[in-house]
């Protein structure tokens, strides 16, 4: 009688390891280095977690862990692993559980989960310590890793973070029913004119992430990815970063766009309330007082996604930090 669930396990086990089809999602985008899978069990429910693991052909020894931001994944680190690699770094990109090629459990989502995810990682691959380079939603879930587990970190970047400041404390508040049929109602033509929002001048090479965020609208589980995303905002509203940044041990960068003014929930603040917040270049500042051992780097003329907007720049200053 016990065969039946440890051969299913094994099942389990195998399609995490080799990674055919478990759902759809991110099928049909190729990712530009190979993708494994991590299987996880979370409130039971058996996931899996994908992440690419990219080493150089001559290591120096240092891994840099990439985390993503909210509308995006692994998918878009492309250059900055080339750059790591380059140099010698080890890149450890995870998908994070609920988003990309990853599982879109129905779960209580939060960044004590996916940070323990992501250290869990590390442990199975054998990465003692790690930079950490994250971006927007990315850079809220890197401070809550780097507060969990600081004995694993060597140096945290922040490239352009959301949660700088408390969105709750001015953004109105939004159910997760109200957000889930928001999701359903997504199309490619919204998702466009929400990313060209990140950029000051829309150029047509920016058309490729919009391409990535949008192919989930043609996956037979878009309803689950669809309430994945509304309670991953819910995350981000309620579990705010911001108070906590006086408490990081480790050397921190910030690396701000100074054009960028993001602000999750902008849609729904009239325009002399958007006027108020979102203001990267204050926010930056701001933040970098907190820090014990913190260093800003502003980019003029840059919005929300340096890496992609600016790359010789971004590079420049990564460099200042990561040598």
């Amino acid at each position: 009688m016990r065969l039946i669930p440890l051969i299913a396990q094994l099942f389990f086990f195998l399609a995490c390891t080799i990674g055919p089809s478990f759902g759809q999602q991110g099928a049909e985008i190729t990712y530009p280095y190979p993708v494994q899978y991590l299987p996880l069990t979370i409130e039971s429910k058996p996931v899996r977690m994908a992440y690419m693991d990219v080493k150089p052909a001559s290591p120096n020894g240092q891994t840099v862990l990439l985390l993503h931001g909210k509308n995006f994944n692994g998918y878009y680190w492309k250059s900055v692993i080339q750059w790591l690699t380059d140099k010698g770094y080890r890149a450890i990109v995870p998908d994070q559980v609920g988003w990309g090629k990853s599982s879109h459990p129905d779960i209580h989502y939060s960044f004590h989960r996916l940070a323990a995810n992501t250290a869990q990682l590390l442990d199975t691959l054998g990465v003692q310590k790690v930079t950490v380079l994250a971006h927007s939603m990315g850079g809220m879930l890197g401070t809550r890793f780097s507060l969990m587990y600081p004995q694993k970190v060597q140096k945290l970047v922040l490239e352009d973070p959301i949660g700088l400041e408390d969105y709750k404390t001015f953004v109105p508040y939004q159910t997760i029913e109200q957000q889930y049929k928001k999701e359903l109602s997504a199309t490619y033509d919204s998702y466009k004119q929400y990313q060209q929002g990140y950029y000051p001048v829309w150029k047509p090479q920016y058309e490729d992430l919009v391409r990535v965020q949008a192919s989930d609208l043609q996956s037979p589980d878009f309803k689950t990815i669809a309430w994945a995303n509304a309670v991953t905002y819910q995350m981000i509203y309620e579990q705010p970063v911001c108070y906590e940044f006086a408490n990081l041990s480790v050397p921190t960068l910030l690396i701000i766009g100074g054009a960028d003014r993001t602000i999750v929930g902008k849609g729904l603040l009239a325009k002399a309330e958007q006027e108020k917040h979102g203001q990267y270049p204050e926010l930056g500042k701001r933040t970098v007082r907190q820090l014990k051992q913190g260093k800003l780097i502003e980019l003029d003329g840059v919005g929300h996604i340096p890496h992609i907007q600016a790359p010789d720049r971004f590079f420049s200053a990564l460099a200042t930090f990561i040598p």
